[in-house]
Parts: structure tokens; C-alpha cells; sequence
């Protein structure tokens, strides 16, 4: 068990470490990027552009030696684009399957609100099934497999807000904001004859990656603190404020990721403050608040932080092996 905590540790370390690189002053965020990867979830950078959403993904990718690619989602786009399409050969006289973009395993969406319901949903049995179904026939997506989507959370002109089923599939929301003063001069300074994304090398391989998300499927969870994660999420779902509370799958998506915060952090078990510290980047994105509370400017945020507050902490107990 510690070898295997051990090669979490490492992998986390050394691809954090190598984006930081690109990406100055946001270990923290690099931090939850990397954890939906080791979920095998997905990722939604909400923030405004320029801060490095884009950056982000691409320096992921080339530290772990990934298949990358970038999809510019736009108003006039067709599912088809993004799945791929059956083409007719003259030669053979039969269809031939041409992969669209989605099938790497880094995929990144960028403005997937700017697309389409009929687009987005293109990408909903990717995500939940890791398989792509066109013309009767299916395809399964490489593994590992990651969907990194960016939007922009102030332009909404021109722009088709991601359904509740579509948000739901997201592991993690993240915010990338803006740098400090220092970080921004930082930044300044390693840009000035060219970009550090090009002399950006591979750390970790595919195979140490997959591994690594194995060996957090073997780190503890008391009942305890299963039963705290319910009871956080059925918070949410009773909250007065609060119109459509987080599903079954934002109780998964806090597990799953509570034991991948507890590997990188070289323990083999979870602990409540695990929970906490991701109950926000985890269920705050799929709660809908009523319209009563919205005029109150409540958020879903300050949903979940009533929720913590409210929500009994197991204790100790000791663990039977």
C-alpha cells in the first residue's frame, strides 16, 4: 500500500512541478486538474479569458505524454464534428469511420458554450461511457481519457448555457482568476524571448498514470465518513435556497476524489477534512439555486459552506484490517 501511495505522490509531484513551468503562481489549481485526472473525471475551467485555461490543458498533456487535441466549439459546429463521420470509398465501395477530435485522450473543449445543445450533447456518452456511438456502430475512446471544457463565465451573447445533464459530468469546476502583481511580472519575465511551453518535456508516462489511478482505488474510506458525504449531499438537496440539489453522481465525484486528494497528500485512507476541502469544486457547479434566493444573490457556494457548517463531523474510530 505505501508503494502504491508512494507512486501517486510521485507522478503528482513531478507533473505539478513540470506545469508549473507554464503556469506561475496556480499550484492549487494545477493540483485539482491533475486530481480529475486521477479520478478519470472531468474538468470545467470557468473563468475569463486569458488566464491560461488553454495553457493549462496543453502543459498537462505534454507532461504526461498524451495525445492532445483542441476543439474551438462555435454557434455553426455539428455533432458530427466533434464525434466524427462515416465516409463513403469509392474504391472499397463501403463506409469508412473517420475519428473526429474527441477520440484522445486529452481532449479540450474550448467555449463549449459556445456551441450547440445539439453539439454539446455529442459529447455526453464520451464522458460518462468512454465509448462514441455513430451510425449504430461504437467506438471506444482512448484511455486514459479526459475532457477538459473552458467557458466563459461574463459573455453571454452568442452563447447556449450547458444543461444540467452536461454540467453534471463534470468531476470538478474550477476558477483560474488572475495572477498577483509578483506572479504577473514572473510571468512577464519567462515570456520575454519565448514561450516556456516549447522547451516543456514529458514526465510521467502513460502506463505510471494509469497505474497511479489504480492505486487510488485501494485507499480507505471509512463508513463514517461515506455516510458524511451523503449526508453533506442530501444537504444540498433539502437546503431552502436551493431549487435542484447535487445527483448520486456529485456523491461519487466527492468520493472518488477525496481518496485521490488523500493519495497525493501520501495517506492511504480519507479524512472528513478531505471532504470538506472538496465539497465545493465538486457539487457547488450542480446545484441550480431557486429564483427567491437568486435575488438575494445567494450562490452555490455559500450553499455548500452552509452545508458544512450544518452537517455533523464523524469521529475517530479505530480501523479494523
Amino acid at each position: 500500500m505505501k508503494n502504491a501511495m508512494e507512486l501517486v505522490q510521485s507522478v503528482a509531484n513531478r507533473v505539478t512541478e513540470n506545469v508549473r513551468r507554464v503556469i506561475v503562481g496556480k499550484d492549487e489549481e494545477v493540483r485539482m486538474t491533475l486530481l480529475a485526472m486521477l479520478c478519470e473525471g472531468h474538468l470545467l475551467i470557468e473563468d475569463v479569458p486569458g488566464v491560461g485555461k488553454t495553457m493549462l490543458a496543453r502543459a498537462l498533456a505534454l507532461s504526461v505524454g498524451c495525445t492532445f487535441r483542441r476543439i474551438q466549439f462555435t454557434p455553426d459546429m455539428l455533432p458530427t464534428d466533434v464525434t466524427g463521420v462515416n465516409i463513403y470509398n469509392q474504391k472499397t465501395q463501403q463506409f469508412e469511420f473517420r475519428p473526429g477530435p474527441v477520440f484522445a485522450q486529452i481532449v479540450l473543449t474550448d467555449e463549449i458554450n459556445r456551441a450547440t445543445p445539439k453539439t454539446q450533447s455529442a459529447l455526453l456518452e464520451a464522458m460518462e461511457e468512454r465509448q462514441v456511438t455513430v451510425d449504430g456502430e461504437t467506438y471506444p475512446v482512448p484511455h486514459p481519457f479526459l475532457v477538459l471544457a473552458t467557458q466563459n463565465p461574463i459573455e453571454y451573447e452568442g452563447t447556449f448555457p450547458l444543461p444540467e445533464a452536461q454540467v453534471d459530468r463534470f468531476m470538478l469546476r474550477i476558477h483560474l482568476g488572475y495572477p498577483s502583481k509578483q506572479n504577473e511580472i514572473e510571468m512577464l519575465n519567462r515570456q520575454s524571448d519565448h514561450h516556456p511551453i516549447h522547451d516543456l518535456q514529458q514526465v510521467v508516462s502513460a502506463e505510471e498514470l494509469i497505474a497511479a489511478q489504480q492505486a487510488i482505488r485501494s485507499v480507505y474510506v471509512d463508513d463514517l465518513v461515506k455516510s458524511y458525504i451523503v449526508d453533506l449531499v442530501t444537504t444540498t438537496r433539502d437546503h431552502p435556497d436551493v431549487y435542484l440539489g447535487a445527483s448520486p453522481r456529485g456523491s461519487l465525484a466527492l468520493f472518488h476524489a477525496a481518496r485521490a486528494w488523500a493519495a497525493i497528500n501520501g495517506r492511504d485512507y480519507v479524512l472528513p477534512d478531505d471532504v470538506k476541502r472538496l465539497a465545493e469544486p465538486t457539487l457547488a457547479h450542480r446545484l441550480i439555486v431557486n429564483p427567491s434566493a437568486r435575488i438575494k444573490n445567494v450562490t452555490p457556494q455559500q450553499v455548500i459552506e452552509d452545508a458544512l457548517q450544518h452537517t455533523p463531523v464523524p469521529g475517530a474510530r479505530v480501523r479494523v484490517r
